[in-house]
């Protein structure tokens, strides 16, 4: 698999980023552990967690995060590693409530650093926004999060491009630096609306501002819900049943001929869906790092071969125009 720099970073990343937020949930510690193994050894480096992932679970907190920092202790590994992490997400139990207050985003990282076991995080998301609060104070509280050295480089999840636009430009004309990338839900698939406001996808809009600034995406649900894995064929989506119930509201008339096209493009190019989709989201002409959500060894191996996808233009061009 293929490593890219991220721009104006010295974080050279694999192309795909494995998310780890059922670690700890439906993925156990022995087979957490055995999927971060096999991703290094297929050419991975990229580690994507939250502080806040597994929470909606009963019990211990951040195990996603605890996972990890016990698999780099073990491994001795941690120099090999672009670790990403998110914080500053609002208590599950009161989402109405943002937590982008220089206090909260403190106590996050620190947290982090400590179920981690390491004293640095390479890429600091924040996980959720709050257009009310202005953006110089949180650009100003992650500048000292830089100059301390607990983490390297930070990004944004969950923003608009006006809101982050305006982060930039205050970075810039303060000479401080601003995110480093964008990660939003983002896929080969059309989303309907969001029932979460604070969720935003990557549409048309958003879209455009990082093909005009050149700005990294690394999305999460980018392989939408397994609607191109190759599970579902599109013949069978004509009609709610309970085998589609996850991926229903994903079956208009534009998704159905993209599967439709990506069924006929894996077999005339040897591929499985997966990788046709994983490689529709790599063809973008600025640097896109999917991450790739992974319950089973075989998921694994399946999104690592994407990382190696080149489609071509025409290909692409023909994704990019089914709507």
């Amino acid at each position: 698999m293929r490593n890219q720099q991220i721009p104006g970073t010295d974080l050279t990343p694999s192309v795909i980023c494995l998310g780890t937020s059922n670690f700890g949930e439906s993925v156990s510690r022995e087979n957490a552990f055995e999927m971060m193994d096999r991703f290094l050894d297929r050419g991975g480096n990229f580690l994507d967690t939250a502080k806040v992932y597994s929470d909606w679970v009963p019990g211990e907190r951040s195990r996603s995060e605890k996972l990890i920092g016990q698999w780099l202790k073990l491994r001795n590994n941690r120099s090999r590693i672009v670790l990403a992490t998110k914080g500053a997400h609002p208590e599950l139990e009161t989402m109405h409530i943002p937590r982008l207050s220089r206090e909260d985003i403190y106590a996050d990282v620190d947290m982090s650093l400590s179920h981690l076991q390491t004293d640095y995080i390479d890429l600091y998301w924040l996980h959720r926004d709050d257009p009310q609060r202005p953006v110089e104070e949180i650009m100003d509280t992650m500048h000292a999060l830089v100059e301390q050295g607990k983490i390297r480089y930070f990004g944004c999840s969950n923003w608009r491009s006006d809101r982050i636009e305006a982060a930039r430009q205050y970075a810039a004309n303060k000479g401080l630096q601003s995110f480093a990338a964008s990660q939003n839900k983002w896929s080969l698939a059309s989303y309907p609306p969001a029932n979460d406001p604070m969720m935003v996808t990557l549409d048309e809009r958003e879209l455009a501002y990082h093909e005009r600034t050149g700005l990294p995406a690394i999305p999460y649900n980018s392989q939408a819900s397994g609607f191109f894995s190759g599970r579902y064929q599109s013949e069978k989506l004509l009609q709610p049943s309970p085998e589609n119930k996850k991926i229903w509201n994903l079956c208009h008339e534009s998704n159905l001929l993209k599967l439709k096209r990506v069924e006929t493009l894996a077999r005339q190019l040897d591929l499985t869906m997966t990788q046709v989709a994983l490689g529709y989201l790599l063809a973008h002409p600025f640097p896109v790092f999917p991450i790739s959500g992974c319950k089973t060894i075989q998921q694994l191996e399946d999104s690592c071969a994407a990382g190696d996808v080149r489609l071509d233009d025409q290909i692409f061009q023909e994704l990019r125009g089914i709507h």
